[in-house]
Parts: C-alpha cells; sequence; structure tokens
C-alpha cells in the first residue's frame, strides 16, 4: 500500500476519535466565521434562507434550510443522546445510585448557578436580553470529551466516564428547557399524536420489539407531528431515544447465532444468511444497534453541518467591538466559563466531602474542577437556543454567538490549566483505573499454564460464571495454537456473579490437589450448573480426593487466596470479567480473539525490537 494511502487511514481513523472530531468542528465553525466575514459573505447567510418542503397528500412540511438543520438534522443528534442515556441507566454508570445523586446534584448546580450568573449580569445593565439565558445552561459532550482526549491528564478513562454521567442530567435539563421555555405556540392536535408516539414506543419496547423498523416509524411520526405542533423537536428526539430499550447482550441470542452462521458456512445461502443476520440481531439491543448506525454520522455529519449553518457570525461593522462591551456577551462568557466551572466544581466537592455521592476510583478534585472548567464549552446546544431566543443573525444573537466562541477558547485553556495544577501539585497525572497489573505475575502463588519464562505473558482475572471469559468463549485455544511456548496463560480469581465465588473457592481447592487447570477447563464448560452439589459432583468425576476438597472448600486458607487476587483485581483496575493484562498492562477494548493475537503481537514486535542492540 502507498504511503498516500496509509496517510488518509490514519486520518480517517483520527477523525472516528473524540479528539478528532472535536478538531472538525473547530475548523468548520473557522470555515463559518471566515465565510460570514468574506466577500462572499451574502452567499452564505442566503444559502440557510433556502424554502425546501414536502407534500404527502394533505400532509405538508415546508422550512428554510436553516430550520431544516436545527429542527430536523438536530433532532437525531438529540435522538442519539437519549440512546446514549437510556443505555447508562440499563447497564452503565448509572445504575450506581450514588453516581446518579453525585451527578444529580452537580448537573443541576452546572445549570442553575450559569442561568444565574447570566441573568445578574444582564439584569445588572438594564435587562435587555434577558431571554436568552437558556444559551449557558448545556454543554457540548462532543466537545467536552474532544477537549478532553487533548487538553486532559494522559489517562482519563474515569473522569470521562464522570463527565458523560454528567452529561446526561445536563443533556436532559437542556433540552427540557428548550422543549418547554423556547417553543411556539403549542396545537393540541398534533402534540396529542406526538404523545401517542410516545405511548407506541413505551408499549413497543414492552413487547421486547428487537426490530428497528417499527421503531424508527413511529419516532419518524412523532417528529413530524412535535414540528407541527410547536413544541421543539429536540425534545421529542430524547425522548424518543430514551423509550428504545436497552439491555445487556443475551448469552444465549449469541450461542443460537454462532450455531446459524455454522449452518450457513456449512450450506450457504440467502435464506440462511437472513437466519444469520437476524439471529446477530437479537443478540444485541435495538437502542445499542440504533446507537451503533447513528453514532459516526452524527459526530462527522449532523453536528458539523449545525456548526457551519450556526457559528457564521458577521463581524464586520464593529460587531467584535461592540460584543465586548455588551452584557449579553459577557454575561454568557461568564454564565458558561465560571458558572460551569463553579456550579459543577463545588456542588460535586460539597456532595463528596457530606457523603451524597462518590467519585469514580482515580478521579481526584483538581481532575473534577478540570472537567467542570471544560464543560463551559456549551457549542451545540448554547448556538441552537441562541438561534430560537433572539435568531442567530440578530444584532444580539450575534452579540450572544460570539460569547459562546470565546467561552469555548477559555473553557478549554482554563481546563488545561487546572490540570496543569492538578498534576504538579496534587501528583494528578491521570484519573483514570490502575493499567499495571498488581502484584506482577509470581510463579510461586499464581496458576500458569505454559513455560514460566515465556517471552509473553497473558493473565485473565475469571469469574467462572462469566460467559465471555476466555475458556468459555474459545480464545485460548485460538491463542494457544498461534504462540505455542512462546505465551504463558496466568488466571487471576474475580467473582462477581451470583455463584463465582463458591466456584473460585471450589478451583482453589482442586489446586491444592494439583488440578486446578483440568478443573478450569471441565467446570468451565458446565456454567449453567454451579452449586455447591453441582461442584462437589465434579470433583468427584475428576476424581479428586472428595472429602479433602469438601474441606478445603470451606477453608480459611482458600478463601484467603481468592481474597488475595480480589485485591490484585481491585489494585490493577480490573472491575469485571474477562479483564486482561498483557506484559503486566491492562489491555483497553475488544478481547476477542482477534484482538488479543494482534496486541500479543505487538508486545512481542516490541520486545523483539528492544533486544536488538543499535548500532553504533
Amino acid at each position: 500500500m502507498s504511503r498516500a494511502g496509509t496517510g488518509k487511514e490514519t486520518i480517517g481513523r483520527w477523525i472516528r476519535t473524540e479528539s478528532g472530531s472535536a478538531v472538525l468542528l473547530v475548523l468548520v465553525a473557522v470555515v463559518a466565521l471566515v465565510w460570514a466575514n468574506s466577500t462572499l459573505s451574502n452567499t452564505y447567510f442566503e444559502l440557510w434562507h433556502v424554502e425546501l418542503g414536502f407534500n404527502v397528500g394533505p400532509f405538508g412540511l415546508h422550512m428554510d434550510l436553516h430550520h431544516w438543520i436545527n429542527d430536523g438534522l438536530m433532532v437525531v443528534f438529540f435522538f442519539v443522546v437519549g440512546l446514549e442515556v437510556r443505555q447508562e441507566f440499563a447497564h452503565g454508570s448509572l445504575r450506581d445510585r450514588s453516581r446518579v445523586r453525585l451527578a444529580l446534584i452537580a448537573g443541576v448546580a452546572g445549570v442553575v448557578l450559569p442561568a444565574v450568573v447570566y441573568v445578574s449580569i444582564v439584569a445588572a445593565s438594564g435587562g435587555e436580553g434577558l431571554e436568552g439565558w437558556g444559551a449557558v445552561v448545556g454543554t457540548d459532550t462532543a466537545f467536552l470529551l474532544g477537549a478532553l482526549a487533548i487538553v486532559g491528564p494522559r489517562l482519563s478513562g474515569q473522569l470521562r466516564v464522570f463527565l458523560l454521567t454528567l452529561t446526561v442530567v445536563d443533556d436532559f435539563l437542556a433540552v427540557s428547557i428548550i422543549g418547554i421555555v423556547y417553543s411556539e405556540e403549542v396545537r393540541l392536535i398534533p402534540l396529542l399524536i406526538a404523545l401517542g408516539c410516545l405511548v407506541a414506543l413505551w408499549a413497543l419496547g414492552r413487547t421486547r420489539q428487537w426490530r428497528a423498523a417499527p421503531y424508527v416509524f413511529i419516532v419518524v411520526v412523532l417528529w413530524f407531528a412535535t414540528v407541527t405542533s410547536g413544541v421543539h423537536a429536540s425534545l421529542a428526539g430524547m425522548l424518543a431515544g430514551l423509550l428504545i430499550p436497552a439491555y445487556a447482550t443475551r448469552r444465549h441470542k449469541v450461542v443460537e447465532a454462532r450455531q446459524l452462521f455454522r449452518d450457513f458456512w456449512q450450506s450457504p445461502s440467502a435464506a440462511s444468511a437472513r437466519a444469520v443476520n437476524r439471529g446477530l440481531a437479537q443478540g444485541i439491543s435495538v437502542n445499542e444497534r440504533m446507537h451503533e448506525v447513528l453514532r459516526l454520522p452524527t459526530a462527522l455529519l449532523i453536528v458539523p453541518i449545525f456548526a457551519l449553518a450556526n457559528a457564521g457570525v458577521d463581524l464586520r461593522g464593529g460587531v467584535l467591538a461592540d460584543s465586548f462591551r455588551s452584557p449579553v456577551t459577557w454575561g454568557v462568557i461568564a454564565g458558561l466559563v465560571l458558572g460551569k466551572l463553579l456550579g459543577i466544581g463545588l456542588a460535586t466537592f460539597f456532595a463528596v466531602r457530606l457523603g451524597a455521592g462518590r467519585l469514580p476510583e482515580g478521579v481526584g478534585m483538581g481532575s473534577v474542577f478540570g472537567g467542570a472548567a471544560l464543560s463551559g464549552i456549551g457549542f451545540t446546544v448554547s448556538l441552537l437556543i441562541i438561534s430560537l431566543a433572539f435568531g442567530s443573525t440578530s444584532e444580539l444573537g450575534r452579540l450572544a454567538t460570539v460569547g459562546v466562541l470565546v467561552a469555548m477558547v477559555l473553557a478549554t485553556l482554563l481546563g488545561w490549566s487546572i490540570f496543569k495544577v492538578a498534576a504538579k501539585l496534587w501528583g494528578e497525572e491521570t484519573a483514570d483505573l490502575p493499567m499495571l497489573l498488581t502484584p506482577p505475575v509470581d510463579p510461586e502463588v499464581d496458576h500458569i499454564r505454559g513455560p514460566e519464562d515465556a517471552q509473553l505473558t497473558l493473565v485473565e482475572f475469571v469469574d467462572f460464571e462469566c460467559p465471555y471469559c476466555a475458556h468459555a468463549t474459545g480464545s485460548w485455544k485460538d491463542l494457544r495454537a498461534r504462540f505455542g511456548d512462546d505465551l504463558r496463560y496466568v488466571v487471576r480469581q474475580l467473582p462477581h456473579h451470583p455463584h463465582g465465588p463458591i466456584a473460585a473457592r471450589a478451583s482453589e481447592a482442586a489446586s491444592n490437589q494439583g488440578m486446578f487447570w483440568p478443573w478450569l477447563d471441565f467446570v468451565f464448560t458446565r456454567q449453567h450448573a454451579l452449586e455447591r452439589d453441582d461442584l462437589i459432583g465434579y470433583a468427584t468425576d475428576l476424581g479428586l480426593d472428595v472429602d479433602r476438597f469438601v474441606h478445603d472448600l470451606d477453608s480459611d486458607e482458600v478463601r484467603q487466596r481468592v481474597e488475595r487476587d480480589l485485591a490484585s483485581a481491585e489494585a490493577s483496575g480490573a472491575h469485571a470479567t474477562p479483564t486482561f493484562f498483557i506484559q503486566g498492562r491492562r489491555l483497553l477494548g475488544s478481547y476477542d480473539a482477534r484482538a488479543l493475537t494482534a496486541a500479543l503481537e505487538t508486545s512481542r514486535r516490541g520486545t523483539r525490537t528492544k533486544q536488538i542492540p543499535s548500532s553504533s
């Protein structure tokens, strides 16, 4: 492949990252500003007033291009936000009540205080522009995460989770404000149709309908009814996303899909291919499938188009100078930069001190204040509310837009400064779970399969009831076939499923008779039966001394052995199974056989490179 081709692929992959999409938004905003202030500025403003519409029988909808973007495309953005929120409630960070409380407290404070700051500044100068207070309540999640990836700590995974949890509350409140405060005159019949669509979505979710098409049809009708009703469609978008069912991947459906693929492999046909696609879809929630389809187009197309249509402010004729004399501009700047910093930061600090919530492991208060500062990047939500409150081309609209753009720069610089200070003064160089295996592998105490002096080391924290651990999925067999004696495989216990603790103790009881690996291979094929009597039966089947096995099963020695692995998991940042460490470093992302093989190959190449002496 040519270097040009490789370069294009690298750029393409980078654009898909959070930092890449944030830089793309900045570039688009700059293009909008340059275009709006060039000799072609009339083409910029005229473009967004082009009328577009359609008629289907007695129904029709006609809006200018600007409204199609703000009331149409941006509904997809808020729909994706709703999907993400539902996932967090179903099997994400919002299942933890303490995190929910902390996010609720900090999120409400991060909405209320910026609004108070804005109103105070504008009211003190006569009150013109008070209706724009909503411009400072929202945070642009995409920009926030992109900025965090660029200026945040080297490792910030747990801080990212905290900020995402926080923006769930922020987004919900901001969209509610848009729908309630900034909607037009409400029409009753379309509103009732929209409410009926929401009920239909709820009912469809209750039936566990796995096909996406019925949901999409209802969402389209919901959008049309909401736009016609006069309520801003962003509220309908988020509510619709919240009603799309989300649930963890169902293992039995994955197993069924594997059998369907086997049928297709043995007898390929269009019918068996459809069966495979249907089986795969049933294993993943419709929420997750919709999110996967919409996530990249939203980040790389919809939001940049919105930025192009809304960030262009004509700064000629002294507008920039007028902006810095305007209470509206300063209200937006102070509300976003100071209001978000103090609202989120102080609320989190006092909530943690008073025991009302707890921060994710590895996140310090310095990192929290740095993230709170970055939350002052309002951009998408702010520009949307400005267009609703003032009109983006009005004088007040332009003044407020300048404030949003300035706040974006100041919030990023402030967040970067706080992260630097936190790292230097309080040692907060990371805001994530530990990445290194603690303690390192010890042949005297660890369960090792393969040569003890092998070149590569793969450590897996397992739960015998975990359906995705390597022995259950067959990944270990693939890895063993690929690397042979170059690989040693280490297992540590992390029981967290209902039968996990007793199954872990049983494996250690078997280990006392030198049968850990035969036990592991045998029991991982019987995950459906892990009661005490089942485990004793397996000991009989494997020819163990059953009396000794039963004694060891409840012994303090075996309990301490499992607790030692649990302490190792906590110290190493392993909170779920399976969690893998390659050469002592926690693996992030996918853990299928292909991903593990690639990671091990990368480590092997790195080891060989270090062993080659440099030429003088």
